[in-house]
């Protein structure tokens, strides 16, 4: 819903409400998401930007975003030298782009007269103090790209170059457009298709006769138009004809010209900043807003209009529970916290094994000194603290401990060898063991940093905390109580668009749900190559029938979305047979090896890229 126009609308509210405002507090609500405090206009007002991948925004807020002071990041770090206390002297948005570009000017520490940078909770309301005088002022743009996954927040100096970003994007992941520090800044790239503010009667009836009579009109001017979200198509679309999902065969060549000027109108507002916020509930909750009148929204649920468009997010993502800036972002942040504890705690077992691996290689040494401490006692003297012997390869020099009879040595250093050798027949094993935990952990830090609302949390939090039986438990703010344990819920399916069953486990529980308890031995058990991530089982409509390359790639690249890799240009991912799949002896929940895999690259997608593009229903 996050669409150009809602990016417009948010454009002319910040421009009224907070510009040549001052930046008072800032910080960091999770890595990707900034909350601020501004004062302009003689009020304090509260501005959220997120490039959450699932919902990325930004607009004001009730009241000021929690932020974690203990989230420490580069991005961070620069932001509080960079922005805190900085004026911000621009608001723009780039023509039809879900970009929005807000430019900060800071006086440095420098020139403060008391030589102390400002801090985040700086109460001098307004006082300017001349800062634009003299030459060290810092100005900086902080660019805020919506732009579904690959929404980033990105802080651009006077150069043009990126100063910082909260994802960074390497040439690997985009030889267009790597996002990186000291690289320069450029906007992305427009798409080859036509500006829908200058479409034409003409043009438009050109573009109908020809497109295919049984296509959708709504899903052609997404194709073939700039910045036309789904929603705007359906809303032109119904504007038209009464029907958001009309097709071309329904229309006249007399449409056309209508067509036109009703998405010339939707997009008027972009000039004229004219905007009329909504908000549509159904049931009291909302199903959708926009920054103009949505009538096809309108039809089907109660129409509430709204002052600001600001408000209108706010309320649509608290009802749904897609933002949430404080409870959600910390509860997370605490399971994250006692992940990464346990994984530094297995890391250290693993090394200590590993020592204790390497000293066994050396116990037949042991055993030959016993051995020779024995064949020498007549040359031993009371008081030695070695035995010297020339072997083979050269002298050798055996430690003896002077307090101690040399026969009583001897046996010391043969139960030494017997202990060492016991423990090194186990130690292979125990040290398998752990590197199988530490793969454990790493996919559940993987499923709890792409986890969706407080649901999900939960359920991994209670995994995390089962598995580890209490050794490295989530701490909870006093106060909360311990929630009731959670059942692993039914994992329901997606179907593709040949009506292919497609099931994804998103926790260890679910991991095993999907491969032991749903997937049929013949059914295609994938997962992404070499990095933490969802088991995926794609079940044919007609069992018997072979998998084609269409319905294996769709899964594929729900497969690689929900991985390590999630943010990666192109994703290797095995598919197999699920009777090829076995549970690893005592591994966590949905620890597998597997066999007889074939590996294909896919471009990761999530369910409403797929949606889109047609794959999945």
């Amino acid at each position: 819903m996050f669409d150009v126009l809602t990016a417009g609308a948010v454009v002319d509210e910040l421009r009224r409400s907070v510009l040549d405002g001052r930046i008072q507090r800032l910080g960091l609500v999770d890595a990707v998401t900034i909350g601020a405090e501004i004062y302009a206009q003689g009020r304090r007002r509260h501005l959220i930007a997120s490039a959450d991948p699932q919902n990325p925004r930004i607009h004001l807020t009730r009241s000021m975003p929690s932020t974690d002071p203990n989230l420490i990041t580069p991005f961070g770090l620069q932001l509080r030298k960079y922005i805190r206390g900085g004026f911000l002297i621009g608001i723009e948005q780039p023509p039809l782009e879900r970009v929005i570009r807000l430019s900060i000017a800071k006086r440095m520490a420098s020139l403060n007269t008391s030589g102390v940078e400002e801090g985040p909770d700086h109460e001098e309301e307004g006082g300017e103090d001349d800062i634009w005088s003299g030459q060290d002022v810092s100005r900086l743009e902080l660019v805020i790209e919506i732009m579904g996954r690959h929404s980033n927040l990105i802080l651009v100096d006077d150069q043009g170059l990126v100063r910082e970003s909260a994802k960074r994007v390497t040439s690997s992941m985009s030889r267009v457009r790597p996002i990186l520090p000291k690289v320069p800044y450029d906007l992305p790239p427009p798409p080859d298709k036509t500006d829908p503010r200058r479409v034409t009667s003409p043009s438009m009836e050109q573009f109908l006769v020809s497109s295919k009579p049984d296509a959708k009109l709504a899903d052609l001017l997404v194709r073939g138009y700039r910045a036309i979200s789904p929603q705007i198509a359906r809303e032109a679309a119904f504007r038209v004809a009464g029907d958001a999902g009309v097709k071309v065969a329904a229309l006249g060549q007399e449409d056309a010209r209508e067509i036109a000027q009703v998405v010339r109108g939707i997009f008027q507002p972009l000039l004229t900043a004219e905007w009329e916020p909504h908000l549509y509930e159904r049931d009291s909750l909302p199903i959708g807003y926009g920054a103009v009148p949505i009538t096809y929204l309108a039809s089907e649920a109660e129409d509430v209009p709204l002052e600001s468009i600001s408000e209108a997010i706010e309320r649509a993502q608290d009802a749904t529970g897609e933002v949430t800036p404080k409870d959600h972002a910390q509860r997370r942040a605490r399971l994250l916290q006692a992940i990464n504890a346990a994984i530094k705690s297995v890391d250290t077992r693993i090394r200590s094994l590993q020592q204790q691996h390497e000293r066994t290689r050396d116990t037949e040494r042991v055993r030959r000194w016993g051995e020779t401490i024995y064949a020498y006692l007549w040359q031993i003297q009371p008081g030695d603290v070695e035995l010297i012997v020339e072997t083979e390869t050269g002298e050798e020099k055996i430690p003896l401990d002077p307090a101690k009879d040399p026969k009583e040595i001897a046996q010391d250093y043969f139960e030494e060898y017997r202990k060492a050798q016991k423990a090194g027949n186990t130690l292979p094993e125990r040290i398998e063991a752990a590197e199988n935990e530490r793969r454990y952990l790493e996919q559940l830090r993987m499923q709890s940093q792409q986890a969706e609302g407080f649901a999900a949390i939960e359920a991994l939090r209670q995994e995390y905390e089962e598995h580890s039986r209490g050794r490295h438990a989530v701490e909870e703010k006093s106060g909360h109580k311990a929630s009731r344990k959670q059942s692993a819920r039914k994992v329901a399916p997606l179907t593709d668009d040949d009506g292919n069953l497609i099931y994804i486990g998103r926790s260890g529980r679910e991991n095993e749900q999907v491969t032991f308890e749903i997937g049929g031995s013949d059914d295609l058990w994938l997962h992404a190559r070499g990095v933490p991530g969802s088991h995926v089982i794609l079940r044919m409509r007609v069992p018997s029938q072979e998998p084609d390359d269409n319905a294996v790639e769709t899964a594929a690249s729900l497969a690689a979305y929900y991985s390590g890799s999630r943010e990666s240009g192109t994703v290797e991912v095995d598919v197999t047979a699920r009777r090829h799949v076995r549970k690893i002896k005592g591994g966590g929940p949905g620890m597998v090896t597997y066999r007889n895999e074939r590996t294909i690259a896919v471009r990761p997608s999530d369910e409403s890229q797929l949606r889109k593009a047609g794959q999945i229903e």
